[in-house]
């Protein structure tokens, strides 16, 4: 879904948005291989993640990285259940793709902003599996 990000890429973005229930394993992976250029812990309220709200009014971690191939962002989103997020990056850290960087305990939700000419390789309804499912492509060049 395209969408306007006004925090780390100040430009429209891509959004891809994954929700983990109870039942799932909730440890994230770095998206993209390069290092931490923003990051933000935000105080907030517990909606169930699967609502659009949450995104923004939930509890959650900010998280900013930028390569050779331009920008990422994505947030650690807590949900109704979800009462704790662990993430153990700060900026300036350089990051690799796959690589475990922090869990959300229970039902929780991940919000991904990739620039607008990324190549999307998921679907809405399809099952991500961390470390593996590619979300997305991004191109030479792309900022």
């Amino acid at each position: 879904m395209n969408v306007t990000e006004n925090e780390f890429f100040k430009s429209d973005a891509f959004q891809i948005s994954i929700f983990m229930s109870p039942l799932d394993v909730h440890v994230n992976r770095i998206p993209i291989s390069g290092k931490v250029a923003y990051f933000r812990y935000v105080r907030g309220e517990y909606f169930a993640a699967f609502e659009d709200k949450a995104s923004e009014k939930n509890e959650q971690t900010v998280i900013g990285l930028e390569n050779h191939l331009g920008k990422v962002l994505f947030k650690q989103i807590a949900g109704f259940v979800a009462r704790r997020i662990v993430c153990n990056l700060e900026v300036g850290k350089p990051v690799t793709t796959g690589e475990r960087f922090g869990m959300i305990k229970f039902g929780s939700r991940v919000d991904v902003f990739l620039p607008t000419s990324a190549i999307p390789r998921v679907s809405v309804g399809d099952r991500a599996v961390a470390g593996e499912t590619i979300l997305a492509e991004l191109s030479e060049g792309v900022r």
